[in-house]
């Protein structure tokens, strides 16, 4: 969908157009213990995978692994790809796109809050802790679907 705007230096009409801004989720699965989520210190507030927006000129890859590191303290490597979250109503704020990957930690004692997480904390699969923000809880339930189901 388009929007004319008035251009900021000539006031002509300019064209935006209105597209789902890309977004990436990093799943961090440390065995034995769970699953890491952050609790969110902006809003929407709640519990959520590390994640945020990928820069202009970024990788998606590189996005996840970066937003990790600022969120969780943790150095991942991505390990595989677990879909492309994008109902328009995922995130309160604005029409997103999430890629989200499955990460492992290389160093799970490195886990501590940073950036714009409020705390950090590791769930057992399935104990997911309450509320989820944005989709989060669709994201866990398939990722749990799936190591149940090809037993990872």
């Amino acid at each position: 969908m388009a929007l004319t705007k008035p251009c900021p230096h000539c006031g002509q009409p300019v064209v935006h157009y209105r597209n789902p801004v890309p977004t990436v989720d990093a799943l961090i699965h440390i065995p034995g213990r769970g699953v890491v989520f952050v609790k969110r210190l902006n809003e929407p507030f709640g519990w959520a995978l590390p994640g945020g927006f990928v820069d202009y000129g970024e990788p998606a890859e590189k996005a996840a692994i970066r937003e990790a590191k600022e969120e969780t303290g943790l150095t991942v490597e991505l390990t595989g790809l677990l879909g492309v979250y994008s109902d328009p109503a995922r995130d309160p704020r604005q029409h997103t796109m999430s890629v989200v990957y499955i990460a492992q930690a290389l160093d799970p004692d490195e886990l501590a809050a940073g950036d714009d997480a409020k705390e950090v904390d590791v769930f057992p699969i399935g104990q997911w802790p309450s509320p989820l923000c944005f989709d989060h809880e669709r994201i866990v339930n398939d990722y749990a679907m799936l190591i149940g189901k090809y037993k990872i």
